[in-house]
């Protein structure tokens, strides 16, 4: 067999070599019965607990779209609303801190080469995209669009630094590292050792990381919402983008739940261009989407509510996810029990397996025969045939001397 880079692989020698246990014939037959009626058992089990997996996401997609919709706070708003604050305002103040730390980051860069601010640099300030609502549907009463760009203060791809699990440098995250919604560090590779980065450019709160290039569409604008400070230092790879979120955490934790939805989902797959087999989504594409701005208080209203609803919903998938693991157990300790003479009784009267196997042995050496005698058969008829044009060209050639 071979390893390393190739595929496992074996050779036909190998296998010849390879040693079975062989029951009575009919021992066998028992054996085969019983498998059919357990294996099928569990195969319409699993089947089952498909099924339930399937209805459930579709129940987490209703969720989310009663989320993204404003139908989970219905009831709520015609109690509510005249008293609440609406999401307007709340954008006035994201776009107002916004506005803040970019002139922080530039007063920052300033600093550090040693110069003073140059004259009229707060004109420099770039506005964001405004959300284009031609298309989109309707809002509940006190919601809003908002572009992405208006909800990041700051943008930008990551290192193309050549990182390995063997590297002693900074920690980077990767396409694997974005999961479920968060950040998971239980497969990271670093940087090399010269690789460093501000502080201030390393992965903080308020960072949103969305996977920008990949094979598969449905990983295209995968996206994790950092909500707290990391436990290590880190850095990002170049197949994500980051947006730097406003740190409110009503915002973070909305666009954190919503994420998902059908509508952003259905949003980025029709903007995800396409080349040599890969899927991408573009920082310039991805700040014009436009999401859907509840007021804060709203905001945590859905957020409790569809948090109950969705955390049934993980340990109903987890419950799932380990009766079919359990299921696949069992299949090997069927056929482990099959393989050991341990899945039916023995029985005395049975011929022994011993006869069977003289019966395959005259049976082979009896095949073994044929093929010689089909083989020499075969090997003659070309002669023949040669030597049957060879003396139909003699006599051609005959006849024409004539």
């Amino acid at each position: 067999m071979t390893y390393g880079n190739s595929p496992p692989s074996a050779h036909d020698d190998e296998f010849a070599q390879l040693v079975l246990p062989l029951p009575p014939a009919k021992e066998q037959e028992r054996i085969a019965d019983a498998l059919d009626e357990l294996l099928s058992d569990l195969d319409a089990g699993a089947a089952a607990l498909g099924r339930v997996r399937d209805k459930l996401k579709l129940y987490r997609a209703a969720v989310l779209k009663a989320a993204v919709e404003g139908a989970l706070t219905a009831e709520w708003r015609k109690q509510q609303h005249s008293h609440t604050e609406p999401a307007s305002e709340l954008l006035g103040r994201i776009l107002a801190e916004r506005r803040r730390r970019w002139e922080e980051e530039r007063l920052r860069e300033f600093k550090e080469k040693g110069r003073e601010p140059s004259k009229n640099w707060k004109a420099k300030y770039k506005e964001p995209v405004a959300p284009d609502t031609a298309d989109l549907p309707p809002l509940p009463e006190g919601w809003c669009w908002a572009s992405m760009d208006q909800l990041a203060w700051s943008a930008g791809y990551g290192t193309s630094e050549k990182c390995r699990e063997s590297n002693t440098g900074l920690a980077v995250l990767r396409i694997p590292n974005i999961v479920s919604g968060s950040v998971a560090l239980d497969d990271l590779k670093f940087a090399p050792p010269s690789y460093v980065e501000r502080d201030e450019d390393l992965v903080s709160i308020g960072d949103f990381l969305i996977v920008r290039t990949n094979g598969s569409r449905k990983l295209i604008g995968r996206g994790a919402v950092v909500r707290s400070a990391p436990a290590i230092p880190l850095s990002f790879a170049s197949y994500l983008i980051r947006l730097r979120l406003v740190p409110d955490p009503s915002l973070l934790a909305w666009l954190a739940l919503i994420w998902d939805s059908s509508f952003i989902r259905r949003w980025i797959e029709t903007r995800a261009a396409t080349s040599a087999g890969q899927y991408n989504i573009s920082l310039g594409v991805l700040e014009t989407l436009a999401v859907p701005l509840p007021p804060v208080v709203e905001q945590r209203t859905i957020a409790e509510s569809a948090d109950g609803q969705l955390s049934v919903i993980d340990h109903l998938e987890s419950d799932i996810d380990a009766k079919l693991a359990n299921a696949q157990a069992l299949r090997q300790s069927v056929l482990r029990h099959a393989f050991c003479g341990k899945l039916v009784s023995q029985d005395s009267n049975d011929e022994p397996a011993s006869e069977l196997l003289k019966r395959i042995a005259v049976e082979r050496e009896q095949r073994a025969r044929e093929a010689a005698a089909a083989k020499r058969l075969n090997g003659q008829r070309p002669r023949r045939a040669a030597k049957a044009r060879g003396k139909a060209a003699r006599a051609k050639s005959t006849k024409k001397e004539n």
